[in-house]
């Protein structure tokens, strides 16, 4: 006799995890919940975290024309950064979140709703992700540090802004994209306009693939009050998301031209070629948006990783010319 399947809130398992990720097969039984509360059973975040740090540190060296082992722990240390720091501000996210989480149906799985971990447990989970960021974070100058403890505040920000603002993606673009700037001085040892220009860029970028992503949620927040860019947009999203897209384009090829005025003119092609083939990636994406079709919604913000990878090997090429 076959018994009925488990739904996410039994087995414990994330609604919009992947399916048979490392987490819900590998992971000690007893850590699951707190890996799940990090999202780690969904990496795309932390990708879209890490993307700017690593552009931040390519157009760094493009600009100083240098390159040495000591990039190699940046770009290393921003990816096992970007991994904690990711983790503290889900786990954060979904402490502010606890209530709003449980009237969604594609939340109310995750594991402060669901039961599987407790406020003080959450809390506590959080300060040690931070406290081992902290860590890494020290073993940069001292501006990039600097820059590190200034980034906590979008962070602790975003959460609340839904409540008061119909653009809480912009603070989330403030929060995730705060790498370009930390990665680009923790090599350039000061911040420069090129990194913020990709700053602004990686801004504009978040505000694309978070409207995408926030359809899914439209008529769950609707009923609750919650505020994004997918319910302030409606029907119009298509031509913000095109906006967004020149906005991202644009931004991060200025961000190239300050980066690499002083070189070849044909590395200065080659590193545009980035932002150029990262449009064409996003004009994909918009014209396959379908705000009724929530699988495809999912899909298209999981692609971003994807679109955040193709500048890094113009940038790579353009600092070999």
């Amino acid at each position: 006799m076959t018994g009925t399947p488990e739904t996410p809130e039994q087995d414990g398992t994330v609604a919009d995890a992947y399916q048979g990720n490392w987490v819900d097969r590998r992971a000690p039984m007893q850590t699951r919940p707190y890996l799940r509360l990090s999202r780690a059973d969904r990496p795309i975040g932390t990708w879209l975290l890490l993307l700017p740090c690593w552009w931040g540190l390519a157009l760094a060296m493009l600009q100083t024309g240098r390159a040495g082992w000591g990039d190699l722990w940046i770009a290393l240390g921003c990816a096992l950064g970007a991994f904690l720091m990711r983790g503290a501000g889900c786990t954060w996210n979904d402490i502010t979140d606890r209530d709003i989480d449980g009237s969604v149906d594609r939340t109310r799985s995750r594991p402060i709703p669901s039961g599987q971990v407790g406020v003080r447990g959450a809390l506590g989970w959080m300060a040690l992700q931070s406290f081992v960021a902290l860590l890494i974070l020290l073993t940069f100058n001292l501006n990039a540090i600097l820059l590190g403890i200034l980034a906590l505040g979008p962070v602790c920000v975003y959460p609340f802004a839904k409540r008061f603002t119909w653009w809480p993606q912009i603070f989330l673009g403030l929060a995730f994209n705060w790498g370009a700037l930390l990665a680009y001085t923790a090599h350039a040892g000061s911040l420069g306009w090129p990194a913020v220009a990709l700053y602004l860029a990686g801004i504009g970028w978040t505000l694309f693939y978070d409207t995408v992503y926030a359809h899914q949620d439209a008529e769950d927040d609707a009923l609750i009050g919650v505020k994004s860019t997918a319910r302030l947009f409606g029907e119009t999203t298509p031509r913000w998301l095109r906006r967004f897209l020149v906005a991202t384009v644009s931004l991060m090829a200025l961000a190239v031209i300050l980066a690499g005025i002083d070189r070849s003119v044909l590395a200065l092609v080659v590193a545009l070629g980035g932002p150029w083939a990262m449009g064409w990636h996003l004009m994909w994406q918009l014209r396959g948006f379908d705000p009724a079709d929530s699988p495809r919604l999912l899909r298209l913000f999981r692609s971003n990783r994807d679109a955040g990878l193709i500048a890094l090997p113009f940038f790579a090429v353009a600092l070999m010319l």
